[in-house]
């Protein structure tokens, strides 16, 4: 039997910031996550997503570092319409955090922005664009 992908460990440098900026997509985290050392939340279809403090990680492999340069992952958050991308683009600039690409009308048919968590990390939002209009 092969192995089943089953969870999303992100390493953070400041859990309560993070878990704030998770709260803002949606993700049901509770408010007393915020001092504990690991923090996971189990996703509709079951994949979970995780939260470890540097030092957490740091306990078991003393030598980790964190990565250098931009961020190699990226986590998508679907949303309801493409007013939704704006709404929520906005709604996270608006909160101080970096919006790295405002929203626009993706080729490949989406409403499509672009931000990073407080770590660095992309979080993609995006939304079908409705259909164009027939050409006469």
């Amino acid at each position: 039997m092969a192995p089943s992908f089953n969870l999303i460990g992100l390493v953070v440098a400041d859990l309560s910031k993070s878990l704030s900026f998770y709260r803002r997509l949606g993700l049901d985290i509770p408010p007393t996550a915020d001092t504990e050392p690991h923090v996971e939340v189990t996703l509709p279809g079951g994949l979970r997503l995780a939260w470890d403090r540097v030092n957490t990680i740091r306990s078991f492999d003393p030598e980790w570092t964190p990565p250098s340069g931009d961020a190699r992952i990226s986590l998508a958050f679907a949303c309801d319409g493409p007013a939704e991308v704006d709404r929520v683009y906005a709604d996270l600039v608006e909160a101080g955090y970096e919006g790295h690409k405002e929203p626009w009308d993706a080729v490949w048919g989406q409403r499509y922005a672009l931000v990073r968590d407080p770590d660095g990390n992309g979080v993609d939002l995006f939304a079908p664009l409705p259909p164009a209009p027939p050409t006469p």
